[in-house]
């Protein structure tokens, strides 16, 4: 793994993401946000679709609202979760489109040492690879 130290433009993500989960949880369920930074420094976020049959979660709705803005080359992402619990580690699925998708993009995840930025082939060893991608360097 290659973590990385959070840079200040990462440390106002994280604080973006957390001022979104903190204006949009209602306290009572698992509410995340999450918080998406591309090439140009535009920062897009969005919150997870918590329902008990599955939902979205926010790392997408993110990645939607950056894509319907015009964004495609992603450098960073982030998701914070409610009641203070600070920035999480995205679910399987999420590591998966995020690799497929934005392979190039880093993850704040929380370590021991604290948040880090790490690149998502880390969080995915031995990912799949469709037919019509090249495996990660």
């Amino acid at each position: 793994m290659d973590p990385a130290p959070l840079t200040p433009a990462d440390e106002e993500l994280v604080a973006h993401a957390r001022r979104v989960v903190d204006a949009h949880s209602d306290g009572e369920v698992h509410t995340v946000a999450a918080a998406v930074r591309d090439a140009d420094g535009r920062v897009f976020s969005g919150v997870n679709v918590y329902h008990f049959t599955g939902g979205p979660c926010a790392e997408l709705v993110a990645l939607g609202a950056a894509r319907a803005a015009g964004a495609r080359r992603l450098t960073t992402i982030v998701a914070v979760g409610d009641r203070g619990r600070g920035p999480l580690a995205p679910c399987g699925r999420d590591r998966q489109v995020l690799l497929d998708l934005h392979p190039g993009i880093r993850v704040v995840v929380p370590t021991a040492d604290g948040p880090r930025t790490v690149p998502v082939a880390d969080l995915l060893p031995h990912a799949f690879v469709r037919a019509d991608q090249e495996p990660p360097a």
